[in-house]
This record gives structure tokens, C-alpha cells and sequence, in this order.
């Protein structure tokens, strides 16, 4: 597969012969991809985030005393 070849769903195309429409669709997925790929980025440090902060929490709260 070369770099002008583009494959979907196990079939390869050529970008160059792709219509106008196909190519925009293509260019669309792509930038669409990218960004899903940045907001679980942006998840993984959030949620990274949220352990830290309620690791942090959890060792400022006082000691609670055990019921018998």
C-alpha cells in the first residue's frame, strides 16, 4: 500500500481517483479519528488526574475510629 492508496474495508483505492465527495469524506474521517484520538488522550490525563487528587484527599481525611 502506498501512500496515495487508501484502504477500506479490506479494498484499496487510490486517493487520486477517489471524487471530490470521497476525498472530503476521507479528509473528514481522518480529522475525526485525530480527534478522538485527542479527547482519550485528554481522558487518560483526567482520569490520571482524579486518582491523584483523591489519593490526595483520602490521606487528608482524619482517621476514622473503628465501631466495635
Amino acid at each position: 500500500m502506498t501512500m496515495d492508496t487508501i484502504k477500506i474495508d479490506d479494498k484499496e483505492y487510490k486517493f487520486s481517483e477517489l471524487s471530490e465527495d470521497a476525498r472530503a469524506q476521507l479528509l473528514s474521517l481522518q480529522a475525526t479519528d485525530a480527534k478522538i484520538a485527542e479527547l482519550q488522550r485528554d481522558m487518560a490525563i483526567a482520569q490520571t488526574a482524579r486518582m491523584a487528587y483523591a489519593r490526595a484527599l483520602n490521606e487528608l481525611l482524619p482517621v476514622a475510629a473503628t465501631s466495635h
